[in-house]
């Protein structure tokens, strides 16, 4: 646009053809198609560095049926910044010290070009060098530092945004690639987070191990890794699992559970994930040389609830987690794949949009192009939309259950035996998957009961506690600029947050927050109370507490070295 064609108020505005907010894969891909196209294109991002505020399982896959994969857009990736290829791929169904594994290689490898082992530091990193010099070469570049607290609009529509450090900026195109608390999301209406069960948490320890020993311990080359995920009654009765990824000389391990679940069990993240990590399923990798290098969480978007299928408004685009496009269904879990198909789709959209002189299309055509290019059916398939709408219901749910633990569904089971890997391994099945559970608990109970063999190594791992995790993080707190706000603070409405905030516990002092119980005029008060000097940005309170949730300044708050 030139200045002659600009509004009168935008004059004295700095303007950019592309405004991409975040620098993660799908910010990366955007701003990448970006400048493929000769688009001048300005990447904005919160952290210190790109990846300082991210946080993954975390594998990455390049599907082959994508039309982009983050290796296409940037050549040398996976040698650069990536950890290991995932080569194996197996799930534990657990019941007490009873195992029984699948292995779901073929489930992983379907449709899947190849999957790396990552972590989000070294990735986001090495994406943004890359990205700052495409971004240049058009007239733009990568500024780090810098919290987007809001979209700029004229005449009611979007047409750029603010910030907390520069003044406001105007673009043709907005790209919200900020991420699962993304603010822009949530100002254009969006989303929202007003529904625990249409989030997952997920909580993860990175795990110092030497190069050598994990060849040793799991029986990979340098080429190779391997996958495992963990399901059953190892952690209590929430729905959910873990998950252990090997990478160059770390463990990635983990847990991921339904918002809504934690919150009805009132269970402690942190005290989940050490019931992983103390498995005796897991003494003979770890050992007795147990070594935390990172403690971390973040919300996950359910796909098949949220994802948005019309992920625009006026001039804004949103991708990835921002736009809910996380898939995670039963064993199938992928996320930054589609967050990079959909940054790559909306710059080619509008640059498409562009050479027809109709730029406010973009975001409609890139709607389509998400739908055309089947990413909406992986994220919300039409199968679970029918299967949920019975399946999920209480009163069915629980007649599963009675079925499968009785004496009849436990001959099943036995009857079926090996034939369950192999259902295991049906992509098709995998997506209908409904949120009971059945299919996080039950099932794998059974199975590993009845199918199972006693685990007889004994855990040596201590881990460290919760004060530990959280004094070993890196923090740049924003003095007297709280990001957080209780607007209720009684326990009724925001006391969820004690124990499902992973920062935070039952009688835990030191966490983000604490019950408290308050006299007044002879009678007694439960409250709430909230420092959000060691919060870690996940945005679990912002879902199952009333609370005014914002980003910190731009490189204040928490900063991860792994991620």
């Amino acid at each position: 646009m030139s200045e002659s064609e600009r509004p009168p108020e935008s004059e004295a505005r700095e303007h950019y053809e592309a405004v991409v907010v975040g620098a993660g894969p799908g910010g990366a891909a955007a701003a990448a198609t970006f400048a493929n196209y000769g688009i001048e294109t300005l990447v904005l991002e919160l952290g210190v560095e790109a990846g300082a505020k991210n946080v993954s399982g975390g594998l990455i896959y390049a599907e082959e049926s994508a039309p982009y994969t983050i290796d296409d857009l940037f050549p040398g990736f996976r040698e650069a910044a990536a950890e290991r290829p995932i080569t194996e791929y197996y799930i534990h169904n657990v019941a007490g010290d009873r195992v029984k594994t699948f292995d779901l290689t073929d489930l992983h490898e379907h449709d899947t070009e190849w999957s790396d082992a990552v972590l989000r530091r070294t990735m986001d990193s090495w994406l943004a060098e890359q990205v700052h010099e495409k971004t240049k070469e058009t007239g733009g570049g990568l500024l780090t530092g810098v919290r987007v607290n809001g979209l700029l609009r004229e005449n009611g529509r979007i047409v750029g945004v603010t910030c907390d450090e520069l003044d406001p900026i105007t673009a043709d195109i907005v790209v919200a690639a900020d991420g699962v608390t993304s603010e822009l999301a949530r100002e254009a209406g969006l989303m929202d987070w007003e529904r625990p069960e249409e989030w997952f948490q997920g909580v993860k320890a990175v795990v110092d191990m030497p190069h050598d020993r994990i060849a040793e311990r799991f029986g990979v080359d340098d080429d190779e890794g391997v996958a495992h995920l963990f399901s059953g009654d190892l952690f209590q009765d929430v729905r959910g699992g873990g998950f252990l990824y090997t990478n160059r000389a770390s463990l990635s391990i983990g847990t991921v559970f339904h918002l809504d679940s934690l919150v009805a069990e009132q269970a402690e993240p942190h005290q989940l994930l050490d019931g992983l990590l103390t498995h005796p399923l897991l003494a003979e990798w770890l050992g007795d040389d147990y070594t935390e290098l990172e403690y971390s969480a973040k919300l996950v978007p359910d796909s098949k609830k949220v994802a948005l299928r019309e992920p625009y408004k006026d001039n804004l685009v949103v991708v990835g987690d921002a736009a809910g496009q996380m898939q995670a269904q039963g064993p199938i879990i992928k996320g930054m794949n589609h967050a990079v198909t959909a940054g790559a789709l909306a710059a080619e959209a509008y640059a498409e949009a562009k050479s027809r002189n109709s730029p406010e299309s973009a975001g409609a055509l890139y709607a389509q192009k998400l739908r055309d290019e089947g990413v909406m059916d992986k994220l919300r398939p039409r199968g679970y939309d029918v299967v949920s709408a019975l399946g999920e219901r209480e009163p069915v749910a629980s007649l599963t259950d009675a079925v499968l633990t009785s004496p009849v569904g436990r001959l099943g089971v036995r009857a079926l035996g090996g034939q369950l890997e192999r259902l295991y391994n049906t992509s098709a099945l995998s997506m209908l998957i409904p949120d009971t559970k059945t299919p996080y608990v039950t099932l794998p109970r059974i199975i590993a009961e009845e199918l199972g063999e006693p685990v007889v190594d004994e855990s040596r791992v201590q881990p460290p506690s919760l004060e530990e995790r959280i004094g070993a993080l890196t923090y740049d707190t924003d003095v007297g600029n709280a990001h957080i706000v209780l607007q209720d603070n009684s326990f009724e409405a925001s006391g969820a947050a004690v124990s499902a905030c992973p920062v935070s516990a039952v009688d835990f002092g030191g966490g983000c927050y604490r019950e408290e119980t308050v006299k007044t005029n002879g009678s007694e008060e439960r409250v709430v109370s909230l420092d959000t000097q060691p919060c870690v940005e996940c945005g679990t309170c912002a879902v199952v507490a009333d609370t005014d949730w914002n980003h910190p300044s731009g490189g204040k708050g928490i900063e991860f070295r792994q991620g």
